[in-house]
């Protein structure tokens, strides 16, 4: 039996260089940092800060920005090789032991069969198209799913970045939840009676696809779009936003770089069709969709806006939807069991789509960075498939309560609307 040992660390950044699926990053972690200040300086290089552990951060950088973090005086190591056994190689799929993982026909499959299976409360409907031709995928959960009716809408969107399969997983839990337990969950029921739920559950499929593509994983991070002047391939999604895109530090302006900002906001054929749709739902010149969580992996987090700076309130989030945004976001976290925080808490990005629902359209958008806790650089973002099932369903509750406050999300800290 052919048997795939795939790499989800390096252990050295020579070898990761060009060794695992054409990265130009490698693993490190850099101890000492203790300070968000701290965090947001390394993150300022251009790194893309992978987890949190205690004093050590754990990143993807170029040589360049090790370089250039070492300069500041922080000691920066690489990260040890993490190997598992994944059983038989199949290209374009994942790992034979990661079997329950879905690649993109079969998420399309799945969304399909709902549709057949349910008519009449989901929809399925094509938004965009990537950089390399794939569908960008909206489902429609509503109980009169074809017609556009005045309820509150909710937006759950996924896998932005392509390495973060459980994402995908996620939003394939949601939708088959709120389907198949129509019919018998009375609390699914009601919010599907008086709700418009939107997932978008692969915003990069080209990245996700490009990650699987030799049977093992890559460690790919960025979509797939070529950069003109450059053999580097790939923006970050998250930070190629239209809302104060490339302003404080928190991307990168290289190429090369994990959080590659783009030439210019929205650059990207991905986030362009997603803000065209969050734009289309402005009906009568009201935004209807109130709410909505972007899933990402991975250290188990709830985070609200802003990222772009530590201010708690600015000029247009005031300290009344500093509350809301801080009571959703801390019940979600009961919920769940995650932490819950401010984004620039952790450190400072910027054109991110939580800053964009925010300062463009006064969505109450949140960031879940789902499990686990910690990882240990790459190997957090490739979970063993046996936690889909459980890593999934941890988060009904938290989601269910944020549907809950979508009609008045104020509701949260006893306003009225």
């Amino acid at each position: 039996m052919l048997v795939a040992l795939a790499v989800v660390g390096v252990s050295s950044p020579v070898g990761a260089a060009r060794g695992v699926g054409g990265r130009e990053s490698a693993e490190y972690h850099v101890s000492g940092v203790t300070t968000a200040q701290q965090r947001s300086a390394v993150a300022a290089t251009g790194a893309a800060v992978t987890g949190v552990e205690d004093s050590r951060l754990l990143i993807s950088a170029t040589a360049r920005e090790v370089a250039e973090i070492r300069a500041m005086g922080l000691t920066v190591a690489a990260e040890a090789a993490v190997v598992r056994d994944l059983g038989v190689l199949a290209a374009n799929d994942f790992p034979s032991a990661d079997s329950r993982y879905h690649t993109f026909a079969e998420m399309n499959a799945e969304i399909n069969q709902a549709v057949v299976d349910h008519p009449g409360i989901i929809t399925r409907r094509v938004i965009g198209k990537t950089y390399q031709n794939r569908d960008i995928v909206a489902v429609k959960i509503s109980d009169n799913a074809a017609s556009d009716e005045a309820e509150p809408e909710v937006l759950f969107t996924a896998h932005q970045h392509a390495r973060e399969h459980l994402t995908v997983e996620m939003a394939l839990y949601l939708i088959k939840t709120m389907t198949d337990g129509y019919a018998t969950d009375s609390r699914v029921r009601g919010l599907v009676d008086t709700r418009e739920i939107w997932v978008v559950p692969d915003v990069n499929p080209d990245g996700g696809e490009y990650d699987i593509a030799t049977g093992a994983y890559r460690g790919w991070r960025k979509n797939r779009q070529p950069n003109a002047g450059t053999s580097a391939v790939g923006t970050d999604l998250n930070r190629n936003w239209n809302h104060k895109w490339g302003c404080c530090g928190g991307s990168s302006g290289s190429p090369s770089s994990e959080t590659y900002r783009g030439p210019r906001a929205a650059s990207s054929p991905e986030v362009t069709a997603l803000q065209d749709f969050i734009s289309s739902r402005v009906v009568g010149g009201r935004q209807q969709i109130t709410t909505g969580v972007d899933f990402h992996t991975y250290s188990e987090l709830v985070l609200w806006p802003y990222g772009y700076t530590y201010s708690n309130t600015t000029a247009d989030l005031n300290s009344t939807d500093q509350r809301v945004f801080a009571t959703l976001g801390r019940g979600m976290a009961a919920r769940n069991g995650y932490t819950a925080q401010q984004s620039s808490d952790l450190y400072i990005t910027d054109g991110s789509i939580d800053d964009y629902l925010w300062g463009v359209h006064k969505i109450y958008g949140y960031t879940f960075e789902m499990y686990p806790a910690s990882g240990g650089g790459l190997s957090g973002f490739y979970p063993p498939d046996e936690v889909i099932a459980s890593e999934t369903a941890r988060n009904k509750d938290a989601l269910f309560y944020l549907l809950d406050h979508a009609d008045c999300p104020k509701r949260s800290i006893g306003q009225t609307c």
